[in-house]
Formats: C-alpha cells, sequence, structure tokens
C-alpha cells in the first residue's frame, strides 16, 4: 500500500462516520482511528520478534494516552511519530508560547507524519509552563510536548 493510497483512506474515514478502521495486506497492517475531529494514521515499524516456546513474555506497561498528572502539572503528550512545528508557518506566531492561557480544544502545535499536518489540540484548560520540544525536531509516540498548570 502506498502513500497516495493511505491518504485516500484517511480522507474516506474523515467524512464517514466510522471511528476506527484496521486494513490488513499481506504482513501489514494500518489502523486508522479517528482521535475527536481527525484521523490519526499508526503503521507498525516492524513485526515483534517471535518468543521461543518455554520463555515467559515480558509484559510492558501500557502507554498513557491521556494527559498525566506529573506533581500538580499536566502533560500534553504526542499521540503519534513526526515532526513537531510551533507554527502553521515559518512566517507565523507560535500556537502558544510559555505563559499562555489555553482551553480545551485549542491548537497547541502541529505534527506532521507522512506529509500530513496534524493539529494537536489542548485536552485541558490552563496555562502553558514549559514546552519541551524545539521547532523542527521528530518527536515520538506518546512523547511530552508540553507541561500545563490547570
Amino acid at each position: 500500500m502506498n502513500l497516495k493510497e493511505i491518504q485516500q483512506l484517511i480522507e474516506v474515514v474523515n467524512v464517514s462516520a466510522l471511528d476506527e478502521v484496521i486494513i490488513k495486506e499481506g504482513q501489514t497492517e494500518i489502523t486508522l482511528r479517528r482521535n475527536s475531529s481527525k484521523v490519526q494514521a499508526v503503521l507498525p515499524v516492524a513485526a515483534p520478534p517471535a518468543v521461543p516456546a518455554g520463555q515467559p513474555l515480558a509484559v510492558a506497561p501500557a502507554p498513557v494516552a491521556a494527559p498525566v498528572v506529573a506533581s500538580d502539572l499536566l502533560e500534553v503528550r504526542s499521540p503519534i511519530v513526526g515532526t513537531f512545528y510551533r507554527a502553521a508557518s515559518p512566517d507565523s506566531d507560535p500556537f502558544v508560547k510559555v505563559g499562555d492561557k489555553v482551553k480545551n480544544g485549542d491548537v497547541l502545535c502541529i505534527i506532521e507524519a507522512m506529509k500530513l499536518m496534524n493539529e494537536i489540540e489542548a485536552e485541558v484548560s490552563g496555562t502553558i509552563v514549559e514546552i519541551l520540544v524545539e521547532n523542527g525536531q521528530p518527536v515520538e509516540y506518546n512523547q511530552v510536548l508540553f507541561r500545563v498548570k490547570p
């Protein structure tokens, strides 16, 4: 499956009432999951290694998808892997700066993944205390992007 086909599938899910679509083609599996008003594409990088029979499986804790309380601050985490941008374009002002007050639904940043620009919105109201990522820096899934004081 190529990028153009994936983009077309994302558009179809965006305009449909579906919340999630899983597509399997050979050993490749693509999950398209609606996150409020936007669609995310979750693509596996590689299959996990097989565990020989008789060896116990190590169970890793599940990653936290929602903001996590760190002392009195809430952490806003990246829902996808991609490139972090603080503004809509190089000439634009950043969406937020340290000290800005945000409310639920305000755009905090953009993460570009596979040439798709994904707006990351605040899930809580509060004040931006810390921005942990530099403009243009690659980010990982579940990486802390912002700290917000509610």
